[in-house]
């Protein structure tokens, strides 16, 4: 099974290169990322732009099987929808795969249980009712409010009456029916960048948070309905997770047990585990741990369509 990585520079050099806790860290974690899963799975992919195959292909010398450029379709698009790069990366696979995200270390191989499944997704997250935050309940009135209509898988989600709402964490996102993947991904690229939505997303003065329920909540919509959909060409899809809840997910000993750590959030700003990158980097590649620190020192690192324009 192939590994896929996606970067979108726009978001990167707009804002979400600021959320490492420095260009040195971006850097090696890339590096820590693609050795360490390249040992379970020899077939790597990037999908990205030019500015990015610029940045971590020609200077900071990441080797790749097969490297897109294809996320320069997303020049003209708002760096707020950065999953959009994640989900263009879903939608161009054509052979069983699973994506990581940079923050994401595969340090033991992934059960061979997971990787025979149709889709597979980190965890999942149960999410109350009332939770406050860029929530499904928001989107729909936004779109009510146009007359703009929602996939139907969504709305058959919604309508089930549960006390909570499901997403699936994509720290890690695959399988081998890239059929449906590729059917749900454009869906949910579809509904960002539908110009009939647009005036539902405008209402909102920050769409950055709605990019996990874009992208997470979607994907076991999508599994849940065409799982038992008597019409549906997917019927009796089904997506397995690494871990069974997103407190084992982020439990020590089950990441432990597992060999499998994903920063989430501040954890990429936390002063101990940037210590703890380096001086995993010094150990495994002290060569490419000076090249990354004198990388980092140019201005360009977190502006790379300046480096593709040198």
């Amino acid at each position: 099974m192939r590994a896929v990585w996606s970067f979108w520079s726009k978001p990167f050099r707009e804002y979400k290169g600021r959320i490492w806790y420095s260009p040195l860290h971006h850097l090696l974690a890339w590096g820590l990322s693609q050795r360490a899963a390249r040992r379970h799975h020899p077939e790597t992919v990037l999908i990205t732009d030019s500015a990015g195959k610029a940045l971590l292909v020609n200077c900071l010398g990441l080797s790749f099987d097969h490297v897109s450029t294809e996320l320069d379709t997303l020049h003209s698009v708002d760096p707020g929808w950065w999953a959009l790069g994640k989900l263009v990366a879903y939608s161009l696979q054509d052979k069983p795969f699973v994506h990581l995200d940079t923050d994401v270390f595969l340090w033991k191989a992934l059960p061979q249980s997971l990787l025979c499944a149709d889709v597979f997704s980190q965890c999942p997250e149960d999410h109350p009712p009332l939770a406050e935050w860029c929530t499904p309940g928001d989107v729909e009135h936004a779109f009510e409010r146009q007359g703009a209509t929602l996939p139907v898988e969504w709305e058959w989600s919604r309508s089930r009456g549960l006390r909570y709402y499901r997403e699936a964490n994509c720290g890690i996102f695959g399988g081998n029916r890239v059929d449906f993947i590729r059917y749900y991904s454009n869906l949910a690229i579809d509904l960002v960048l539908n110009p009939e939505h647009a005036a539902a997303w405008n209402s909102f003065h920050d769409r950055s948070g709605f990019n996990m329920v874009v992208e997470q909540f979607l994907a076991q919509s999508c599994v849940d309905f065409h799982r038992s959909h008597p019409d549906s060409p997917f019927r009796g899809v089904s997506m397995r997770y690494l871990f069974q809840s997103l407190e084992e997910a982020f439990h020590p000993d089950s990441a432990v047990r597992a060999g499998f750590t994903h920063l989430l959030g501040d954890a990429k700003r936390d002063t101990s585990i940037a210590s703890r990158i380096e001086q995993r980097c010094l150990d495994e590649d002290r060569d490419f741990y000076r090249h990354c620190v004198q990388l980092s020192r140019s201005e360009a690192v977190m502006n790379p369509a300046g480096l593709q324009a040198r």
